[in-house]
């Protein structure tokens, strides 16, 4: 029999209320969570292996080996692969072609993305007020008066700014960086969530698949700083009928929140997952009895859904 409390029942009112009316302090609009210096590991790493395991311990050994490697350190190689000549009416300048790779492994999902020199005037401007000591050995390619179009000069310039971004990331401060994230990520995620406000859904989508897998390398110690990225996704695909593709999405960045009930996204999500899973037709119970739990927890004066929440992102 039809229940109030479950979804499609005539006196159900929808999930409990979504979460976390944030202020602009903790909300900001800038873009996603700030990252911070150190491991964010929320996950418990021994929660795998039971107290009264029956392992041998050749398994113990393999099991404990895996877990290690699950762990370890994502490695990235940049390749500057080709530059270009653009020009505009006002304007001419050259644009490198920047190839990321994750390496020991084969990687299927490299990321490609463009950058002009002066964009990488900016990482260094922006580095040096931060981390001027640390990067003090780092040449960065000047910026000559004359011949900067000669195809000898783009060529060593190409040459020394890959070099650069490899010494670049050997740093780890300067790799977990805001900055240095910024520089590799930003422009494509403000594209696409300009283009998730705009209802340009395909669009939108497309960038996102492009950049969410060299952001979700970089952010590895971090796992929450692709949350918004993948709550887009999941709208995309929700907006575009398509609730499979948005579950999966949804779950992922679930996974990215673990043990983390205060993080602002943490209920607008699972309310947005309790509706797709009904959808579906899976088990939305648990899913609406960790909002519920959540919500007693920490009490919200008023809800704000998941794409309220998102297309707040990358404004500027």
């Amino acid at each position: 029999m039809a229940s109030p409390e479950h979804p499609g029942s005539p006196g159900w009112k929808g999930p409990v209320t979504q979460c976390t009316a944030r202020t602009q302090q903790e909300a900001p609009a800038a873009g996603p969570d700030l990252l911070r210096p150190g491991p964010d590991r929320h996950l418990d790493m021994h929660s795998g292996l039971s107290s009264n395991s029956s392992m041998t311990t050749r398994e113990l050994q393999q099991y404990w080996q895996n877990e290690k490697c699950r762990w370890k350190h994502v490695k990235l190689l940049f390749e500057i692969a080709s530059a270009r000549i653009e020009e505009r009416k006002v304007s001419k300048f050259v644009v490198y072609q920047i190839i990321v790779i994750q390496t020991g492994s084969f990687d299927n999902n490299k990321a490609v993305l463009e950058r002009r020199y002066s964009d990488f005037a900016k990482l260094q401007k922006a580095l040096l007020k931060t981390f001027r000591e640390e990067i003090e050995d780092v040449e960065f390619p000047r910026k000559h008066l004359t011949g900067n179009f000669a195809e000898e000069m783009i060529c060593e310039r190409r040459r020394a700014l890959q070099e650069y971004l490899g010494l670049l990331y050997a740093i780890r401060c300067v790799r977990r960086s805001r900055e240095f994230l910024d520089f590799l990520t930003r422009p494509e995620l403000r594209e696409a969530f300009g283009c998730l406000r705009a209802g340009q859904y395909p669009r939108a989508l497309e960038l996102l698949l492009r950049v969410l897998p060299l952001q979700e390398k970089l952010t590895a110690h971090c796992p929450a700083a692709a949350v918004p990225a993948l709550c887009a996704v999941l709208l995309c695909h929700r907006d575009l009928d398509r609730p499979a593709e948005a579950f999966a999405a949804g779950e992922r960045a679930l996974q990215r929140l673990q043990a983390r009930e205060g993080h602002r996204y943490y209920a607008p999500l699972l309310d947005a997952m309790v509706r797709l899973a009904y959808t579906l037709g899976k088990d939305f119970v648990s899913l609406q009895e960790r909002l519920e739990e959540s919500q007693l927890r920490r009490p919200t004066p008023r809800g704000i859904t998941l794409k309220e929440l998102t297309v707040r992102e990358y404004l500027h």
